[in-house]
């Protein structure tokens, strides 16, 4: 059975409905719904604006990016695809 995850927290659900209709206490507007992460799941995570690599999508996004379009530490990792 197929896990989805949340893009921003890392938030692990069985079915798309329930992940996207809770809120997300990562979201970058800070405040919003799970936004689903469309990649597959792996066994490391790379942020797609520096390299930054973790295990898990919650451990990848609970930190800030230093390369991230708003600026450094402006915002959190974002997983690639």
């Amino acid at each position: 059975m197929a896990n989805y995850y949340c893009e921003y927290c890392g938030t692990k659900s069985a079915t798309i409905t329930t992940l996207t209709a809770n809120s997300c206490h990562r979201h970058p507007l800070g405040k919003g719904k799970h936004k689903l992460y469309e990649g597959s799941e792996k066994s490391s995570y790379s942020c797609k604006h520096c390299g930054t690599s973790s295990g898990t999508i919650t451990g990848l996004t609970g930190n800030s990016c230093h390369r991230h379009p708003n600026g450094p530490s402006k915002g959190k990792h974002a997983p690639s695809l």
